[in-house]
C-alpha cells in the first residue's frame, strides 16, 4: 500500500508521536491544497464530483452513461485515478469528452496536488461537470479531500450490502450513495438496498441512496437529475443567488 497516506508506515512500525506528527501535516497539507482546488472550481462555475468505491464497482461504465445522458445539457470532463494504464481514460475520451489519467503507482489513492496538475491541462472555463474517479479503494480515498464539491460512494450488487458499515469513514461523509450493478438484483438474491439504506442511515448521514444500472439504465434519470440540481447550486452561488436551487432541465438551460 502507499507510504504517503500511513498504510504503509503503520504496517511497518508501531505508532510514534513522529508518525502522528507527520501524518497530521500529511492531511494539513492536502486541506491547504484541496481549498485551492475548491477556488478553481468556484471561480469557474464547475461542479466538482468526486467518485469512490471499490474496484470493478463500475465506475467507469457509469460515467460513461452519465456522459452519453448529459451530452447536450451539460459539458463535461473526467480526472481518472489508477496505479496503472491508461485504460479507462481512453474509455471516456471515446464519448467525446476530455480526460486526464492520473496514474498513482503505488499510492492507493488521489490527492489533492494531484488533481491541482491535473486542472492545468483541462479546459475549466468551458465545463459544467468534472469527475474525478477516485483509485479504487474503500478506505484511503475518503480521508483525502480533493476539494470537490462532493464525494458519491458506490457499492455493487455482486460486493455485498454490508460495505457501509464496514467502511464508515467513506460511507459516512458521502453526499449520495449508488448501487451499482442494480440489473444484478435478480440474480443477488441476499443484496438489499433497503440494508444500505439503514446502515447509511445509522451513521447519521442522511445522503440518497439510488439504485442504477449503466447497462440498462435503471435509476440513471434519477442519478443525471441529483447532477442537474447539483450543477444548479453552484451555479447560483458563482452568481450569488440566494435560495432553491433550479432542477428543471430547461430552465438551467437558459441559464449562461
Amino acid at each position: 500500500m502507499c507510504e504517503t497516506c500511513g498504510c504503509g508506515v503503520t504496517a511497518q512500525a508501531p505508532a510514534t508521536t513522529h508518525t502522528i506528527s507527520v501524518m497530521r501535516d500529511i492531511l494539513e497539507q492536502n486541506v491547504h491544497q484541496a481549498s485551492h482546488n475548491r477556488a478553481h472550481f468556484d471561480a469557474h462555475g464547475v461542479l466538482a464530483v468526486n467518485l469512490m468505491s471499490a474496484p470493478g464497482s463500475g465506475k467507469t461504465a457509469l460515467l460513461e452513461r452519465t456522459i452519453d445522458e448529459l451530452a447536450g445539457r451539460f459539458r463535461c470532463a473526467v480526472i481518472e485515478g489508477d496505479l496503472e494504464t491508461d485504460n479507462d481514460a481512453r474509455r471516456i475520451r471515446r464519448h467525446g469528452v476530455p480526460a486526464i489519467q492520473i496514474t498513482t503507482g503505488s499510492t492507493c489513492h488521489l490527492d489533492a496536488a494531484m488533481v491541482h496538475e491535473a486542472l492545468h491541462r483541462l479546459p475549466l472555463e468551458g465545463l459544467d461537470v468534472l469527475f474525478v474517479e477516485n483509485v479504487g479503494n474503500l478506505v484511503c480515498p475518503a480521508s483525502f479531500a480533493l476539494g470537490t464539491h462532493a464525494d458519491v460512494a458506490l457499492v455493487s450488487v455482486p460486493e455485498g450490502d454490508d460495505k457501509p458499515a464496514k467502511y464508515p469513514v467513506m460511507f459516512r461523509g458521502a453526499a449520495l450513495v449508488l448501487v451499482s450493478k442494480a440489473d444484478l438484483l435478480p440474480i443477488f438474491e441476499e443484496f438489499s438496498v433497503a440494508s444500505v439504506t439503514e446502515q447509511v442511515r445509522a451513521l447519521a448521514n442522511p445522503a440518497p441512496v439510488l439504485a442504477v444500472s449503466s447497462k440498462t439504465g435503471l435509476g440513471i434519470g434519477a442519478w443525471t437529475g441529483w447532477l442537474a440540481e447539483e450543477v444548479a447550486t453552484r451555479r447560483a452561488h458563482r452568481r450569488g443567488v440566494a435560495g432553491p436551487a433550479v432542477a428543471d432541465a430547461t430552465a438551467l438551460a437558459e441559464l449562461p
